[in-house]
């Protein structure tokens, strides 16, 4: 498997400058990437305190490398940011947690981490605002070794993929899966459902909309899992995790034809 490694990976300042950009360009995006930009902006600085070199388990397992401990202190600053700028449902949330003790902090995010929390509730949020500077440091900083784990999970931290990505390669692109924790990329075959390994292409429909070129949905009639796919060929100046949640209509018309996301975004569609 080719990992594209940190290929995609953009900087905070970047991903805040796009989501800037798109929120003044899609009225429809506005509110959600308002509230992104605040999540980003927090993310920046949970990732400039962060040093990597300060974590004691071993490095060839991300999840295991990752500090739990100051991702839970930084939970009380991050449900002040929420209650704030969140939409209802995690504002409320957020406001639950402002009195959660440290030790109900920690399981939160070690609970969303190794799987014993669902990852759909609101508390899966939190955890990955948390987690997701330190995934990225981490792979930055070099010394996470791949696993052997299936092609359609991130080699670097197992997670499943965010969204697809298609960069420009010859006369023509190449499809990559971008990861949903540490933002890592890695190669995938262009026909090839992510989530059920389906291969006939008949079978996998790719749907767009007129007024967002560079963004399609990538469906599986097989399982009725989909994700979404930024395509670099089409937009250069694109930042795949930022264009992936200013699409939200997308999203919408795939519920409408029961379609199931792989995995939903940070902001939780």
């Amino acid at each position: 498997m080719q990992i594209a490694g940190s290929q995609g990976r953009t900087s905070w300042t970047t991903r805040v400058k796009r989501a800037e950009e798109l929120a003044d360009r899609n009225p429809w995006a506005t509110q959600v990437l308002g509230f992104y930009v605040q999540v980003l902006v927090f993310q920046g600085s949970l990732s400039d305190k962060f040093q990597p070199g300060n974590t004691s388990s071993g490095r060839n397992n991300l999840r295991m490398a990752l500090d739990i401990d100051a991702a839970a202190r930084s939970l009380p600053e991050l449900a002040d940011v929420v209650a704030r700028h969140g939409p209802s449902v995690l504002a409320k949330r957020a406001e639950q947690l402002r009195s959660s003790s440290p030790q109900q902090n920690r399981d939160l995010v070690e609970g969303w981490l190794f799987g014993s929390a669902n990852s759909e509730s609101g508390s899966a949020f939190f955890a990955r605002v948390l987690l997701q500077p330190q995934a990225e440091s981490l792979v930055e900083s070099g010394g996470v070794a791949p696993q052997k784990l299936a092609e359609n999970h991130c080699p670097l931290c197992g997670s499943a993929p965010q969204l697809g990505v298609l960069r420009p390669e010859g006369d023509g692109g190449k499809r990559l899966l971008l990861c949903s924790l540490c933002n890592s990329e890695w190669e995938f075959r262009r026909i090839l459902c992510p989530a059920c390994g389906e291969e006939n292409h008949e079978k996998l429909p790719r749907f767009t909309a007129a007024d967002i070129a560079a963004v399609r949905i990538e469906a599986c009639d097989n399982c009725q899992h989909y994700l979404k796919s930024v395509d670099l060929t089409v937009d250069g100046l694109a930042v795949p995790v930022v264009d992936e949640i200013a699409t939200a209509p997308l999203d919408l018309w795939a519920a409408e034809h029961n379609y199931t996301k792989i995995q939903v975004n940070i902001v939780g569609f």
